[in-house]
């Protein structure tokens, strides 16, 4: 017999576990920590599972009775009719960022696909009721980052989140929209275009079952994905009580770098940006400032010329620029060696490694010496 059946039951418990009213990210990763993989939390005890911490009387008789009273073969049937595609934390196309939140979603639903590209991702996110110019600066900012290769992650709302969706789909880029409700069940209903469209050219996003309706409590949750799916988040217009405000308060917590774009001082739109940059957050101007400011990847990512993008600041480079660090290795390089490799003239080379310099690309290691950051 092949692995499938494995696989399958794998998917119907996990899935099972996470769709059990009660249980939320951290009580459900308190359970597989204590009893292993989802499986075993539906073979415990009674006993065993109230001695879990957020596990109550009424959450355990939820969890032994899981079985009879959730559909979960339903949900799985519904999601391939709808092409949704049901991902855990160990598939390999669960977002890296993501899973190293401290309460990440034990499964994510998904139309359209996630690409390795996805993982050099930045949050766009803002209030709803945009004026001109915070429209302005977010078509700026989201199509100039797609430009550069950097997926728009945003939250598919009215005013800041749709205006960057849009903004980074028609710049050829990619983004990713993170909903406060079921796949099938778009919110705001006049955003269902947009929604299809991204679904083709991105990626929809959900940590709901499909037919979840919007609820009030599950926007602030959501906004913990927008965050952790980002190497950082861009503040664009936040009044002093703000949602958006919330997605940054989350990328500080999982250490995401947070920016906010300042706005006229008798804005009212404009006091919760300037309130995040009184507390650190980086101001923006541009997309450089953004690039900038981001710290180096994890994990390099494949350029499409073949070469390798270890920090997104090198987005920025060009050709010049970038045969001259291609040429740096992580190990100190001599300038000699420098020339060679990229085929410049000596006086290129180091007027070149002065902008690496400067751009925190590389660093010196001797008068002679630099190695690649």
């Amino acid at each position: 017999m092949s692995e499938a059946p494995a696989r399958r039951d794998s998917l119907e418990s996990t899935l099972r576990l996470c769709l059990i009213p009660g249980i939320g990210p951290r009580t459900r990763r308190a359970l597989i920590e204590r009893f292993g993989c989802a499986e075993e939390v539906f073979r415990a005890a009674a006993d065993e599972l109230t001695a879990v911490t957020g596990v109550g009387r009424e959450l355990c008789r939820r969890i032994v009775n899981a079985e009879a009273t959730i559909d979960v073969l339903r949900e799985i049937d519904l999601c391939r009719r709808a092409q949704i595609q049901i991902l855990t934390e160990t598939d390999s196309e669960y977002p890296r960022l993501l899973r190293d939140i401290h309460d990440p979603p034990g499964v994510l639903f998904c139309q359209g696909r996630l690409q390795s590209e996805d993982q050099l991702a930045v949050a766009i996110v803002g209030t709803r009721h945009a004026t001109h110019y915070g429209r302005r600066q977010a078509e700026m900012l989201a199509s100039g980052l797609a430009r550069t290769g950097i997926t728009v992650v945003s939250g598919l709302a009215r005013g800041i989140d749709a205006v960057a969706h849009r903004a980074a789909l028609e710049a050829g880029g990619r983004t990713i929209a993170v909903l406060g409700s079921g796949l099938l069940n778009i919110y705001p209903p006049e955003h269902l275009e947009l929604a299809d469209e991204i679904a083709r050219k991105g990626v929809l996003l959900s940590e709901l079952p499909p037919e979840m309706a919007p609820m009030s409590g599950t926007f602030p949750q959501r906004n913990r994905l927008i965050s952790g799916l980002s190497l950082g988040v861009i503040v664009i217009e936040a009044a002093a009580r703000s949602g958006a405000l919330i997605s940054a308060s989350h990328a500080a917590e999982q250490g995401r770098d947070v920016f906010a774009v300042p706005g006229p001082i008798d804005s009212r739109t404009s006091r919760g940006c300037h309130q995040l940059i009184r507390d650190g957050a980086r101001l923006v101007e541009s997309v450089d400032d953004v690039l900038d400011e981001l710290g180096p990847l994890v994990e390099a990512m494949p350029r499409s010329d073949g070469g390798e993008v270890r920090h997104p600041a090198e987005l920025q480079l060009n050709d010049q620029e970038r045969r001259v660090l291609d040429a740096i290795d992580v190990q100190p390089t001599e300038i000699d060696s420098i020339v060679v490799r990229s085929d410049l003239t000596i006086s290129r080379v180091l007027s070149t490694i002065s902008v690496l310099e400067i751009r925190r690309l590389i660093r010196r290691v001797s008068g002679s010496a630099v190695v690649r950051l």
